[in-house]
């Protein structure tokens, strides 16, 4: 009965296809040569075509129905063929991006069944068969079928020996790791929804019945002989009929794919597909040989079924190390320890490190279903991350049909660009001329959102390292000249960036004829831009060495001195522009030039607080260059005039002798003097204080200093002689000033030793008023208690016996008629008044002194005033 099947079906399968122009799906698509077949028992043939209404590339499958006619009588021939419209209905409804994707519905003609679907490659069968039939040398033989036909074993050996021949139809492709990852995911990934979700049982899954699209992916098909699971458990066993030759072998699943448990028992669940899948993961790595090979004989089939634990033996070393594991327990004969599509995708074979380029995949087969936030985020980070680690080959199979797609949407097409730029910068020449060129002029020419005209721009010098000349001249530089004449400031810039990017492409002539203009027409719409002007200032120091004269003075210097020099770094760049001009001697700049317009517009930055050393000297150092080329220059047409100049260097030199800060001065010493710090503290406040805490027997200060000897110790407002006993420096120098001839320091007191001091009594016992400084007014005469002499034996003595000023005496210590050293503040205070102070309490030395001391005063200030001193 097989054989007969066989016959009829070659017999009908040799003859001419029915033709297609009755079919109504014409009407709708152009369709092309056949390239494949697929679907259960390769009924389907697949043929190239595209949408008359757009242009879409898509795939049409085509059923003949005179198959079905020779094979099953009227009332069979209706079942088999509402199976087949139902897989496609069931296809359509269930638009699950892992199984295939139906674009048109099916259409009928007299003699055929056909739909459109999504670009198809092939079947995993004819891609496989292909892998079977080539020799690679050095390669090992697939690991065959035991037995292989139910005769004696001599025949055995003639059939494993037999040439093998490509059959029809076989596709010359091969896989790259990270394709076998991803497809072997994505069937799980349509099991998964089946098993899940629809709650249903596939039955037939085989490579015939999964789809390889041109982008790459594996999609899930032949849904003929699909279960729906009864119970809430899909691992329940569910009864069906085993494969029979007693039914045409197109009714029933493919029998080298079937799960042990239906033919043996009539039942399956949930994990007999995992079983086929199995089956499907050997034949990939066995160079497309499958472990079971029935040739559609039950019998065959259960005697190769017996010796499959030996067959995968010698398939596991060629399966990979992390899935070998998981093929074991798939091909076990007991369903139980099979995984199910929940377990296996978590595997290590698929958590590898291409993982960020499956996920990456994933998502763009999905990408349709998602909201324009996601596909921006996608787009912009992880599809640029994850394409280094995308083979070439499907950058160019998988991603780029997914962002042509993409960008005729308008929200998501600033992102689409990020990952079309960095293909661009990947792609070979042939590369991008075929793939990327032709969807760029589409976009160039047709209306785009601001922030993707900005991408563009931005990325220009990228496309241009691709492109030939005449696509610069005509395509590119177009859209970049309308850029600049464009009023957006987000546009402005990114065209700034742009034509500094891509100066080098920009031929002279079109240089100085057309950007030069459309720059000075920016710079005067955008004055206050910071980063106009600075892109400006850039492009003008890349390109600054091909202009000539004449474009310096009409537009690069007009466009420099409208620019408003505010910030720092602008001013330092316009400053080196201004040098680079003066350094070329093309330029040969004139002083009218430097004395009206350059210097004028730079004289202000001079006293920019904003500037820091470096940026100022820079400026000074222009400035002054051009000062000097003025002055030679002038100096050089005045003496050709006749008129002689003195010598600007001799000028220079006075100025320079007659500069206060180049003036020395002798240095100037008053011999013998110590100078102390001037305390806070004044001579009526410490009074003040002893009159209060000292003992009674003390008298008081105030009323001494009304006296007239009291106005002249302490210092009177009436006095008319001001400046006696001022000590000043000599006036040596006229052109100083005042301030500067006057002593800042604090008081000097003269030592009773230095006969040579002004205002000194040589041999006298007693001391001397402090002279004060000019500065002090005569309401703050104080005393000094500065010893300009060596110590002497008049000198008080501390306990340790030191030379001390600053110490208190005691009464054995009290040598002489000399004013005691008692506070560097208050020099002629009594003794009784400074005991209070430094020791507060009283003193027997010091209360039996108290007469002698103030008599001393006494005497000492009267003896000056009448000698007149």
């Amino acid at each position: 009965m097989a054989g007969i099947i066989s016959k009829l079906k070659s017999g009908v399968t040799n003859n001419n296809p029915p033709p297609l122009e009755s079919n109504p799906i014409m009407q709708y698509f152009e369709v092309g040569k056949e390239i494949s077949t697929a679907g259960h028992g390769l009924l389907w043939r697949v043929h190239d075509a595209y949408r008359k209404s757009d242009g879409k590339e898509c795939s049409v499958f085509i059923f003949d129905k005179r198959i079905a006619e020779k094979v099953f009588k009227v009332k069979r021939k209706e079942t088999m063929l509402d199976r087949i419209r139902g897989c496609v209905t069931l296809l359509e409804k269930m638009r699950h991006p892992k199984m295939l994707q139906i674009i048109h519905s099916i259409e009928e003609g007299h003699n055929t069944i056909a739909f459109a679907c999504e670009p198809v490659l092939a079947s995993l069968h004819n891609i496989l068969a292909w892998h079977e039939s080539i020799v690679i040398p050095g390669a090992q033989p697939p690991v065959m079928p035991h037995p292989i036909s139910l005769g004696p074993p001599s025949s055995h050996q003639q059939q494993f020996n037999a040439p093998t021949q490509r059959p029809p139809y076989a596709k010359e492709y091969y896989f790259l790791d990270i394709e076998l990852r991803y497809g072997l995911l994505q069937v799980v990934e349509a099991l998964h929804y089946l098993h899940y979700t629809t709650h249903q049982i596939h039955r037939n899954v085989c490579p015939q019945v999964i789809i390889v699209t041109k982008r790459g992916t594996w999609k899930l098909f032949g849904l003929e002989f699909i279960e729906n699971i009864v119970g809430s458990d899909p691992t329940e066993m569910m009864t069906v009929a085993p494969w029979s030759i007693k039914v045409a072998k197109i009714s029933q699943p493919n029998l080298d794919f079937l799960a042990p448990e239906v033919q043996t028992n009539g039942q399956c669940n949930i994990l007999s597909d995992m079983f086929s899948l199995g089956l499907v993961i050997c034949a990939i790595f066995n160079n497309g040989k499958a472990l079971l090979q029935a040739n559609n004989n039950p019998m065959l089939y259960m005697k190769q079924i017996e010796y499959l634990d030996h067959q995968l033996n010698a398939v596991l070393p060629r399966v990979p190390a992390a899935l070998q594991e998981a093929v074991q327990r798939l091909l076990s004969r007991d369903p139980h320890p099979r995984p199910t599509t929940q377990l296996l995708p978590l595997i290590k074979y698929f958590k590898c490190q291409s993982e960020p380029a499956i996920h990456a995949m994933q998502f763009l087969d999905v990408i349709t279903m998602k909201d324009p936030n996601q596909k921006t985020n996608f787009y912009r980070g992880t599809l640029i991350d994850a394409l280094p680690y995308i083979p070439k080959k499907l950058r160019w199979q998988h991603v780029w049909p997914a962002l042509q797609l993409e960008v005729r949407t308008a929200e998501v097409l600033a992102a689409v660009l990020q990952p079309i730029i960095w293909l661009t910068n990947e792609a070979s020449q042939d590369e991008f001329t075929h793939y990327v060129m032709p969807t760029l002029k589409n976009l160039m020419n047709s209306p785009k959102s601001i922030q993707a005209s900005v991408t563009i721009l931005e990325n220009l010098h990228i496309i241009l390292k691709k492109c030939q000349k005449d696509e610069i001249n005509n395509e590119i530089m177009p859209l970049l000249y309308n850029a600049l004449d464009n009023n957006t400031n987000q546009i402005q810039t990114a065209s700034l960036i742009a034509i500094q990017n891509v100066s080098d492409y920009i031929d002279d002539k079109a240089l100085q004829s057309i950007v030069l203009a459309k720059i000075k027409i920016v710079l005067e719409k955008n004055q206050n831009d910071v980063k106009i002007i600075s892109l400006i200032l850039g492009f003008y120091e890349k390109i600054l060495l091909r202009l000539e004269r004449g474009h310096i003075l009409d537009h690069v210097i007009p466009t420099l001195l409208a620019m408003r020099l505010t910030d720092p770094d602008i001013v330092n760049r316009v400053v080196i522009l201004y040098k680079a001009m003066l350094v070329e001697r093309k330029f040969s700049l004139s002083t009218g030039v430097m004395a009206t317009k350059m210097i004028p517009s730079l004289a202000p930055q001079t006293v920019n607080t904003s500037l820091n050393v470096d940026q100022f000297t820079n400026l000074m150092e222009i400035l002054y260059d051009m000062l000097d080329n003025i002055d030679k220059h002038q100096r050089y047409r005045l003496r050709i005039d006749g008129i002689s100049l003195p010598s600007p260097d001799k000028h220079r030199q006075l100025r320079h002798q007659m500069s206060t800060d180049n003036m020395h001065a002798p240095p100037f010493n008053i011999p013998n003097l110590r100078v102390e710090q001037r305390k806070t503290s004044s001579a009526e406040d410490m009074a003040r204080k002893n009159s209060i805490s000292g003992p009674s027997g003390t008298g008081s200060v105030g009323g001494f200093r009304n006296t007239g000897i009291g106005q002249w110790f302490f210092g009177s407002s009436n006095s008319t002689n001001n400046d006696n006993n001022f000590l000043r420096v000599a006036n040596a120098f006229p052109n100083r000033r005042l301030s500067d001839n006057t002593l800042m320091t604090p008081k000097i007191r003269i030592a009773p030793s230095c006969a040579s001091s002004p205002g000194g009594t040589p041999g006298g016992s007693t001391g001397l008023p402090a002279r004060r400084h000019s500065s002090i007014g005569p309401q703050e005469r104080r005393g000094s208690a500065v010893n300009l002499s060596p110590p002497t034996g008049y000198q008080f003595r501390g306990r340790g016996g030191s030379g001390s000023s600053l110490s208190v005496p005691s009464a054995s210590q009290c040598v002489g008629g000399s004013m005691p050293n008692t506070s560097s503040s208050v020099p002629f205070l009594l003794s009784s008044s400074m005991q209070s102070i430094r020791s507060r309490r009283p003193s027997a030395c010091l209360s039996n002194s108290q007469g002698s001391g103030l008599l001393q005063q006494l005497s000492s200030g009267m003896y000056q005033l009448f000698s007149g001193r």
